[in-house]
């Protein structure tokens, strides 16, 4: 049982099962538990069970009748998650229309009774590969693969998050072959459709920087922030920005955040250490596009902004290649045994060596390749009829240096990136633009639910197009589940200037005031249910844990006590 009663007080509180009868009606003959309230077993399966393979439900809600009694009523039975009635809500979700009226209605509902801040909202995408057949037209292609399987076909899946609780606002799932910058306005539009336009904030990378994009959120009174890419910020251009910099005509801005050390016994929180993460300036410029056929002019904040520990990455790694790569370059003509040399080879031979490693190692331009050649002869005795031989040998040899004014301008380059953003300066600085993109990794969190531990949905066990479509949707939902859950918990303990403990394993005294919530289901995996008979069934006492993690979230024990008999 564990953690399925809270799972199933989660989705009622969210009012899942309405919304979803609401918006996706079934058939005259569909009997048994509605199609909202089997997708609420359903998601307390997933989320309990890390696993979304239909024919596993029934045999879950079978062992948890008593529970799942106490939830939905008398008349549940184990037939209504029978594997064919899945996959006709799978095929009931993958509708299009119904499924973004029925988003669009949930996002209303859950902004309102959560009371959620709507301020920002963060973009991204990911893939899902698998073992399936190509079809023309078909959901599963080959494309880009970010699982690093170019070999496989795959879908993707493009993700709309409401910051700073990571729940998502908004799901696409297109075909694997089409690349993202044109997936970013669609899916915006379908959160203006939800929330509205005007004065929100959309955040992402840079595959969201696309011209087209950023003066279609600009026309709708919207903001944008994204970094530029390199194919729009070229080397040249980045110069451009930087000349100022090196002339010291303009003055950098630090930004600084809280650093991670820990406060000492006689420091307050006001007196807590900052670190310097960047520092940058801006600069405007007139950007122009034309959106459906309307022209479109608007004042854009170019962000130039340095990293400082990205910086120091890319200049250790710069230095590391050139050490391999001087290394590779003595070595073609080093002698020795078992070793092969190009030290008699021609010379434009051993150049074309050299230029391959540069280019390999990208170090093209820093460095200095000199080549000694000189001559010897080499004295070959005579052998039965063969005669005595001198033949004149050729060896070059290489030495190479570091180019130090080259290295100099290539290091002084390291770490800047250019950012966008229509945002004026006096609702949105420079460091808290920038902090307000380094926090984009929530949208890699909620990825990350969704793909892993918590929802499994690799590997995917379904074929079928219209069922992949579905169970994507419906695990988003569990994604929200996830989010709104950490929300409440951590929101309560920051109201109450209090800590958790007891959630982590083997350091019970260790304290959060963020927990996961992972984390929070985690606790409850101790609680069972026997059912000795019809009218005897023994629950298992809760911990203080358990009770006040329930207590965090407004409900009573009786949540769990009332399957007690």
């Amino acid at each position: 049982m564990a953690d399925v009663p809270l799972l199933l007080a989660l989705t009622k509180q969210m009012g899942l099962a309405q919304l979803l009868n609401q918006h996706f009606p079934t058939h005259l003959h569909w009997q048994g538990l509605s199609l909202g309230e089997v997708c609420e077993a359903w998601l307390a399966f997933m989320l309990s069970q890390a696993d979304h393979r239909l024919n596993q439900v029934e045999e879950w809600a079978d062992s948890l009748l008593c529970t799942l009694m106490a939830h939905f009523g008398p008349e549940v039975r184990s037939l209504d998650w029978q594997d064919d009635r899945l996959a006709r809500v799978l095929k009931a979700l993958s509708a299009d229309a119904n499924w973004q009226a029925f988003e669009a209605a949930l996002n209303q509902q859950l902004i309102r009774v959560y009371q959620l801040p709507t301020r920002i909202v963060r973009l991204d995408s990911t893939s899902a590969s698998g073992y399936w057949e190509i079809t023309e037209d078909g959901l599963f292609q080959l494309g880009h693969s970010k699982d690093h399987r170019p070999d496989l076909p795959q879908f993707k899946v493009m993700l709309a998050t409401l910051d700073p609780l990571g729940m998502p606002l908004a799901v696409e799932v297109v075909s694997g072959e089409k690349a993202d910058d044109p997936l970013y306005w669609p899916i915006i539009q379908k959160v203006q459709a939800s929330l509205g336009c005007g004065g929100r904030l959309y955040v992402g990378d840079c595959k969201m920087s696309a011209l087209q994009t950023r003066g279609s959120i600009h026309q709708t009174d919207d903001f944008y922030l994204s970094p530029l890419s390199a194919i729009q910020v070229d080397d040249a251009q980045l110069e451009k920005y930087l000349e100022p910099v090196w002339n010291g005509e303009v003055q950098l801005q630090q930004v600084k955040r809280p650093s991670k050390r820990p406060l000492s016994p006689l420091q307050t929180e006001d007196e807590a250490e900052f670190e310097v993460i960047a520092e940058g300036y801006s600069q405007t410029e007139i950007v122009s596009t034309v959106v459906e056929g309307q022209s479109v002019e608007w004042e854009e904040r170019r962000l130039i902004v340095r990293s400082i520990r990205q910086a120091q990455a890319q200049t250790k790694a710069l230095h590391q290649r050139l050490n391999k790569a001087k290394d590779a370059i003595c070595k073609l003509t080093q002698t020795g045994r078992g070793r092969h040399s190009l030290a008699q080879a021609e010379l434009e031979v051993i150049k074309q060596r050299v230029s391959e490693i540069e280019q390999r190692y990208r170090v093209v331009g820093l460095l200095k390749v000199e080549y000694f050649q000189s001559s010897y002869e080499q004295k070959i005795r005579a052998y039965g009829k063969r005669p005595a031989q001198v033949r004149h040998q050729r060896l070059t040899a290489i030495q190479v240096e570091i180019e130090p004014l080259a290295l100099l301008q290539t290091e002084r380059k390291l770490g800047w990136r250019v950012y966008a953003t229509n945002v004026p300066v006096e609702e949105l600085s420079l460091e808290q633009a920038v902090l307000a993109y380094r926090e984009e990794y929530l949208v890699e969190r909620c990825f990350g639910r969704l793909k892993g531990s918590s929802l499994a949905l690799r590997p995917v066990y379904l074929s079928k197009d219209e069922h992949v479509t579905g169970l994507v949707r419906l695990l988003s939902l569990g994604v929200r589940i996830l989010a709104l859950l950490e929300h409440q918990v951590r929101s309560r303990l920051e109201e109450q200037k209090e800590e958790l403990s007891g959630l982590y394993a083997g350091n019970p005294k260790r304290r959060t005031s963020r927990p996961t919530s992972e984390l929070l289901l985690r606790a409850f995996c101790r609680v069972s249910l026997v059912v000795l008979s019809p009218l005897d069934r023994q629950l298992t006492p809760l911990t203080l844990v358990q009770e006040r993690i329930l207590s965090l979230l407004g409900w009573g024990t009786e949540l769990y006590t009332r399957l007690n008999l």
